[in-house]
Protein backbone atom coordinates (compact mmCIF):
# COMPACT_ATOMS: atom_id res chain seq x y z
CA UNK A 1 0.00 0.00 0.00
CA UNK A 2 1.27 3.30 -1.09
CA UNK A 3 1.35 5.62 1.59
CA UNK A 4 0.99 9.58 1.96
CA UNK A 5 2.49 11.99 4.78
CA UNK A 6 0.31 14.83 5.39
CA UNK A 7 1.48 18.48 6.60
CA UNK A 8 -0.19 21.28 7.56
CA UNK A 9 1.06 24.66 7.94
CA UNK A 10 -0.21 27.90 9.83
CA UNK A 11 -3.64 29.13 10.66
CA UNK A 12 -5.64 28.57 7.11
CA UNK A 13 -3.88 24.82 6.39
CA UNK A 14 -4.40 23.65 10.19
CA UNK A 15 -8.14 24.81 9.57
CA UNK A 16 -8.72 22.93 6.39
CA UNK A 17 -6.51 20.40 7.97
CA UNK A 18 -8.58 19.80 10.76
CA UNK A 19 -11.47 19.34 8.48
CA UNK A 20 -9.26 16.99 5.96
CA UNK A 21 -8.99 14.82 9.05
CA UNK A 22 -12.71 14.61 10.82
CA UNK A 23 -13.62 13.87 7.07
CA UNK A 24 -11.00 11.39 6.56
CA UNK A 25 -11.64 9.82 9.93
CA UNK A 26 -15.38 9.56 9.60
CA UNK A 27 -14.87 7.89 5.71
CA UNK A 28 -12.89 5.46 7.34
CA UNK A 29 -14.82 4.63 10.32
CA UNK A 30 -12.69 5.94 12.60
CA UNK A 31 -13.79 7.73 16.15
CA UNK A 32 -11.86 10.39 17.78
CA UNK A 33 -10.33 8.10 20.27
CA UNK A 34 -8.82 6.13 16.56
CA UNK A 35 -10.97 3.49 16.82
CA UNK A 36 -12.10 1.87 14.18
CA UNK A 37 -16.38 1.44 14.41
CA UNK A 38 -16.65 1.26 10.78
CA UNK A 39 -19.42 -1.19 9.00
CA UNK A 40 -17.96 -1.94 5.95
CA UNK A 41 -14.54 -3.75 5.23
CA UNK A 42 -13.75 -1.02 2.53
CA UNK A 43 -13.00 1.28 5.05
CA UNK A 44 -9.95 -0.54 5.86
CA UNK A 45 -8.61 -2.13 2.98
CA UNK A 46 -6.67 1.31 2.20
CA UNK A 47 -6.55 2.83 5.58
CA UNK A 48 -2.52 3.31 5.57
CA UNK A 49 -2.66 5.49 2.71
CA UNK A 50 -3.36 8.20 5.54
CA UNK A 51 -2.77 6.29 9.05
CA UNK A 52 -0.78 4.10 11.02
CA UNK A 53 -1.66 1.46 13.02
CA UNK A 54 -0.97 2.01 16.44
CA UNK A 55 -0.58 -0.96 19.74
CA UNK A 56 -4.38 -1.49 20.91
CA UNK A 57 -5.55 -1.17 17.08
CA UNK A 58 -5.88 2.61 17.23
CA UNK A 59 -5.52 4.68 14.29
CA UNK A 60 -3.29 7.83 14.25
CA UNK A 61 -2.78 10.28 11.34
CA UNK A 62 0.21 10.26 9.86
CA UNK A 63 -0.08 14.20 9.95
CA UNK A 64 2.49 16.87 10.68
CA UNK A 65 1.04 20.08 12.35
CA UNK A 66 3.13 23.00 12.44
CA UNK A 67 2.78 26.96 12.94
CA UNK A 68 4.82 29.71 14.20
CA UNK A 69 2.12 30.44 17.25
CA UNK A 70 0.84 28.07 19.77
CA UNK A 71 -2.86 29.41 19.35
CA UNK A 72 -3.69 27.37 16.17
CA UNK A 73 -2.82 23.75 18.05
CA UNK A 74 -4.58 24.73 20.93
CA UNK A 75 -7.56 25.19 18.67
CA UNK A 76 -6.86 21.73 16.82
CA UNK A 77 -6.34 19.85 20.07
CA UNK A 78 -9.65 21.07 21.52
CA UNK A 79 -11.76 20.06 18.47
CA UNK A 80 -13.71 17.16 17.85
CA UNK A 81 -10.46 15.03 16.52
CA UNK A 82 -7.80 17.27 18.32
CA UNK A 83 -6.81 13.73 20.63
CA UNK A 84 -6.39 11.64 17.61
CA UNK A 85 -3.18 13.57 16.12
CA UNK A 86 0.54 11.74 18.11
CA UNK A 87 1.57 14.84 20.40
CA UNK A 88 4.77 15.02 18.98
CA UNK A 89 3.64 15.98 15.95
CA UNK A 90 2.62 18.98 16.68
CA UNK A 91 5.32 21.51 16.41
CA UNK A 92 5.15 25.26 16.87
CA UNK A 93 6.84 28.45 17.69
CA UNK A 94 6.00 31.18 20.32
CA UNK A 95 6.56 34.77 17.73
CA UNK A 96 4.22 34.61 15.11
CA UNK A 97 5.05 35.89 11.46
CA UNK A 98 2.86 38.52 11.04
CA UNK A 99 1.36 37.99 7.90
CA UNK A 100 5.32 38.47 6.74
CA UNK A 101 6.29 35.74 4.10
CA UNK A 102 10.05 36.95 4.99
CA UNK A 103 9.88 36.39 8.57
CA UNK A 104 8.21 32.62 7.87
CA UNK A 105 10.40 31.69 4.91
CA UNK A 106 13.88 33.09 5.86
CA UNK A 107 13.89 34.60 10.24
CA UNK A 108 11.48 33.12 12.17
CA UNK A 109 10.27 30.12 9.97
CA UNK A 110 13.83 29.29 9.32
CA UNK A 111 14.74 28.72 13.36
CA UNK A 112 11.74 26.49 13.36
CA UNK A 113 11.83 24.28 10.23
CA UNK A 114 14.88 21.59 11.20
CA UNK A 115 12.16 20.26 14.42
CA UNK A 116 9.32 19.92 11.63
CA UNK A 117 11.94 18.22 9.14
CA UNK A 118 12.73 15.47 12.11
CA UNK A 119 8.77 14.91 12.40
CA UNK A 120 8.47 14.60 8.52
CA UNK A 121 11.62 12.17 8.29
CA UNK A 122 10.12 10.16 11.23
CA UNK A 123 6.58 9.77 9.25
CA UNK A 124 8.12 8.62 6.22
CA UNK A 125 10.85 6.71 7.63
CA UNK A 126 8.07 4.59 8.87
CA UNK A 127 6.16 4.30 5.33
CA UNK A 128 6.41 0.71 3.55
CA UNK A 129 6.33 2.47 0.26
CA UNK A 130 6.26 6.21 0.46
CA UNK A 131 4.53 7.72 -2.45
CA UNK A 132 4.78 11.59 -1.44
CA UNK A 133 3.66 14.37 0.60
CA UNK A 134 0.72 16.72 0.62
CA UNK A 135 0.81 19.90 2.04
CA UNK A 136 -1.72 22.11 3.12
CA UNK A 137 -1.58 25.91 3.57
CA UNK A 138 -2.54 29.43 2.46
CA UNK A 139 0.06 31.83 0.05
CA UNK A 140 -1.48 35.18 2.02
CA UNK A 141 -0.20 35.11 5.18
CA UNK A 142 3.59 34.30 7.04
CA UNK A 143 3.76 31.03 7.91
CA UNK A 144 1.52 28.85 5.53
CA UNK A 145 3.37 30.80 2.63
CA UNK A 146 6.56 31.43 3.50
CA UNK A 147 7.60 28.70 6.10
CA UNK A 148 5.19 26.05 3.57
CA UNK A 149 7.36 26.48 0.97
CA UNK A 150 10.32 26.48 2.44
CA UNK A 151 9.43 23.04 4.03
CA UNK A 152 8.64 21.89 0.25
CA UNK A 153 12.19 23.23 -0.67
CA UNK A 154 13.76 21.15 1.90
CA UNK A 155 11.54 18.26 1.67
CA UNK A 156 12.01 18.04 -2.53
CA UNK A 157 15.65 18.08 -1.71
CA UNK A 158 15.99 14.98 0.78
CA UNK A 159 12.75 13.33 -1.85
CA UNK A 160 13.26 14.27 -4.69
CA UNK A 161 11.91 11.04 -6.31
CA UNK A 162 8.65 11.42 -4.45
CA UNK A 163 5.69 13.60 -5.14
CA UNK A 164 4.79 16.91 -4.00
CA UNK A 165 1.73 18.15 -3.87
CA UNK A 166 0.06 21.07 -2.65
CA UNK A 167 -3.77 22.67 -1.11
CA UNK A 168 -3.17 26.10 -1.48
CA UNK A 169 -5.63 28.81 -0.51
CA UNK A 170 -5.53 31.99 -2.72
CA UNK A 171 -6.07 35.28 -1.09
CA UNK A 172 -8.68 37.36 -2.13
CA UNK A 173 -9.15 41.58 -0.73
CA UNK A 174 -12.85 40.57 -0.49
CA UNK A 175 -12.22 37.92 2.09
CA UNK A 176 -9.24 39.70 4.60
CA UNK A 177 -7.70 42.99 5.17
CA UNK A 178 -4.57 41.90 5.38
CA UNK A 179 -2.62 44.32 2.84
CA UNK A 180 0.92 42.11 1.78
CA UNK A 181 -0.75 39.40 1.11
CA UNK A 182 -0.42 39.86 -2.64
CA UNK A 183 3.35 39.81 -1.67
CA UNK A 184 3.12 36.82 0.41
CA UNK A 185 1.29 34.72 -2.52
CA UNK A 186 4.12 35.85 -5.43
CA UNK A 187 7.25 33.76 -3.91
CA UNK A 188 5.47 30.25 -4.75
CA UNK A 189 3.44 27.72 -6.92
CA UNK A 190 3.33 24.68 -9.12
CA UNK A 191 2.35 24.47 -13.07
CA UNK A 192 -1.44 23.14 -12.46
CA UNK A 193 -1.62 25.39 -9.64
CA UNK A 194 -7.79 33.62 1.81
CA UNK A 195 -7.45 36.71 2.89
CA UNK A 196 -7.33 41.28 1.41
CA UNK A 197 -4.76 42.92 -0.59
CA UNK A 198 -2.70 39.86 0.41
CA UNK A 199 -1.29 39.24 -2.87
CA UNK A 200 2.16 40.03 -1.99
CA UNK A 201 3.19 36.46 -0.25
CA UNK A 202 1.01 35.34 -2.88
CA UNK A 203 3.60 36.22 -6.35
CA UNK A 204 6.81 35.28 -3.14
CA UNK A 205 5.09 31.71 -2.90
CA UNK A 206 3.98 31.22 -6.69
CA UNK A 207 7.41 31.23 -7.44
CA UNK A 208 8.39 28.69 -5.08
CA UNK A 209 5.71 26.16 -5.71
CA UNK A 210 6.25 25.91 -9.47
CA UNK A 211 10.29 25.22 -8.47
CA UNK A 212 9.07 22.60 -6.02
CA UNK A 213 6.08 21.10 -6.37
CA UNK A 214 4.36 18.67 -8.42
CA UNK A 215 0.73 19.38 -8.28
CA UNK A 216 -1.09 22.18 -6.83
CA UNK A 217 -4.47 22.82 -6.21
CA UNK A 218 -5.59 26.19 -6.00
CA UNK A 219 -8.32 27.38 -3.75
CA UNK A 220 -9.39 30.68 -5.10
CA UNK A 221 -11.22 32.44 -1.64
CA UNK A 222 -12.46 35.03 -3.50
CA UNK A 223 -14.12 32.34 -5.67
CA UNK A 224 -15.53 30.54 -2.37
CA UNK A 225 -16.46 33.65 -1.21
CA UNK A 226 -18.90 34.36 -4.36
CA UNK A 227 -20.05 30.55 -4.21
CA UNK A 228 -21.06 31.34 -0.39
CA UNK A 229 -22.63 34.47 -0.95
CA UNK A 230 -24.80 33.67 -4.14
CA UNK A 231 -28.65 32.70 -4.01
CA UNK A 232 -28.05 30.43 -6.46
CA UNK A 233 -27.70 26.65 -4.82
CA UNK A 234 -25.26 24.00 -6.13
CA UNK A 235 -26.91 20.73 -7.47
CA UNK A 236 -25.77 17.42 -5.51
CA UNK A 237 -23.46 15.36 -8.27
CA UNK A 238 -25.20 12.37 -9.61
CA UNK A 239 -22.59 10.09 -10.72
CA UNK A 240 -20.28 8.07 -8.43
CA UNK A 241 -16.40 7.23 -8.32
CA UNK A 242 -16.00 6.59 -4.72
CA UNK A 243 -17.29 3.43 -3.48
CA UNK A 244 -17.04 4.87 0.46
CA UNK A 245 -18.61 8.59 -0.14
CA UNK A 246 -18.70 10.81 2.74
CA UNK A 247 -21.07 10.67 5.44
CA UNK A 248 -24.35 11.60 4.80
CA UNK A 249 -24.36 11.49 1.00
CA UNK A 250 -25.26 8.19 -0.98
CA UNK A 251 -22.35 8.59 -3.67
CA UNK A 252 -20.03 10.98 -4.15
CA UNK A 253 -17.34 12.30 -6.91
CA UNK A 254 -14.20 14.59 -7.34
CA UNK A 255 -12.80 15.78 -10.74
CA UNK A 256 -9.58 17.55 -11.18
CA UNK A 257 -8.55 19.81 -14.60
CA UNK A 258 -6.24 22.33 -15.46
CA UNK A 259 -7.73 25.28 -17.43
CA UNK A 260 -6.65 28.00 -18.78
CA UNK A 261 -9.41 30.10 -17.22
CA UNK A 262 -7.15 30.23 -13.98
CA UNK A 263 -4.89 32.78 -15.23
CA UNK A 264 -7.59 35.10 -14.19
CA UNK A 265 -6.78 34.77 -10.54
CA UNK A 266 -2.93 35.05 -11.43
CA UNK A 267 -3.52 38.40 -13.19
CA UNK A 268 -5.43 39.22 -10.15
CA UNK A 269 -3.42 38.56 -7.83
CA UNK A 270 -0.41 39.74 -10.21
CA UNK A 271 -2.04 43.69 -10.55
CA UNK A 272 -2.26 43.89 -6.96
CA UNK A 273 1.46 43.00 -6.64
CA UNK A 274 2.16 45.70 -8.76
CA UNK A 275 0.25 48.16 -7.77
CA UNK A 276 2.26 47.77 -4.14
CA UNK A 277 5.52 46.84 -5.55
CA UNK A 278 5.66 50.33 -7.63
CA UNK A 279 5.28 52.50 -4.79
CA UNK A 280 7.37 49.92 -2.97
CA UNK A 281 4.58 49.65 -0.40
CA UNK A 282 5.33 48.03 3.06
CA UNK A 283 8.86 46.48 1.27
CA UNK A 284 10.76 47.49 4.58
CA UNK A 285 8.91 44.77 6.02
CA UNK A 286 10.70 42.26 4.06
CA UNK A 287 14.16 43.73 3.54
CA UNK A 288 14.06 44.44 6.85
CA UNK A 289 13.95 40.60 7.41
CA UNK A 290 16.89 39.66 4.99
CA UNK A 291 15.37 39.47 1.82
CA UNK A 292 16.62 41.71 -1.69
CA UNK A 293 14.36 43.83 -3.69
CA UNK A 294 15.82 41.79 -6.84
CA UNK A 295 13.68 38.78 -5.22
CA UNK A 296 10.13 41.06 -5.78
CA UNK A 297 11.48 41.56 -9.49
CA UNK A 298 12.19 38.12 -10.28
CA UNK A 299 8.63 36.70 -8.59
CA UNK A 300 7.30 39.57 -10.44
CA UNK A 301 8.39 38.51 -13.59
CA UNK A 302 8.18 34.61 -13.03
CA UNK A 303 4.75 35.27 -12.40
CA UNK A 304 3.90 37.39 -15.40
CA UNK A 305 5.62 33.96 -17.20
CA UNK A 306 3.27 32.12 -15.87
CA UNK A 307 0.44 34.24 -16.72
CA UNK A 308 2.03 34.18 -20.83
CA UNK A 309 1.93 30.12 -20.74
CA UNK A 310 -1.39 29.94 -19.91
CA UNK A 311 -2.74 32.61 -22.80
CA UNK A 312 -0.34 30.84 -25.12
CA UNK A 313 -2.17 27.45 -24.90
CA UNK A 314 -5.22 29.27 -24.52
CA UNK A 315 -4.68 30.64 -28.27
CA UNK A 316 -3.01 27.20 -29.49
CA UNK A 317 -5.57 25.80 -32.19
CA UNK A 318 -6.20 22.07 -32.77
CA UNK A 319 -3.67 22.25 -35.30
CA UNK A 320 -0.56 23.40 -33.42
CA UNK A 321 -1.18 21.21 -30.62
CA UNK A 322 -0.58 18.76 -33.42
CA UNK A 323 2.59 20.38 -34.81
CA UNK A 324 3.59 20.27 -31.32
CA UNK A 325 2.88 16.43 -30.93
CA UNK A 326 4.76 15.66 -34.00
CA UNK A 327 7.81 17.76 -32.82
CA UNK A 328 7.96 15.58 -29.73
CA UNK A 329 7.61 12.72 -31.59
CA UNK A 330 10.82 13.61 -33.89
CA UNK A 331 12.54 14.31 -29.96
CA UNK A 332 11.75 10.93 -28.92
CA UNK A 333 12.97 8.93 -31.82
Amino acid sequence: MRELVHVQGGQCGNQIGAKFWEVIADEHGIDPTGTYHGDSDLQLERINVYFNEATGGRYVPRAVLMDLEPGTMDSVRAGPFGQLFRPDNFVFGQTGAGNNWAKGHYTEGAELIDSVLDVVRKEAEGCDCLQGFQLCHSLGGGTGAGMGTLLISKVREEYPDRIMETFSVIPSPKVSDTVVEPYNAAWRHSDSLVQRQPHDSAVLSFHQLVENSDESFLLDNEALYDICSSDDSVEQATASVCDIPPKGLKMAVAFAGNSTAIQEMFKRVAEYFTAMFRRKAFLHWYTGEGMDEMEFTEAESNMNDLVSEYQQYQDATAEEEGEFDEEEGEYDG
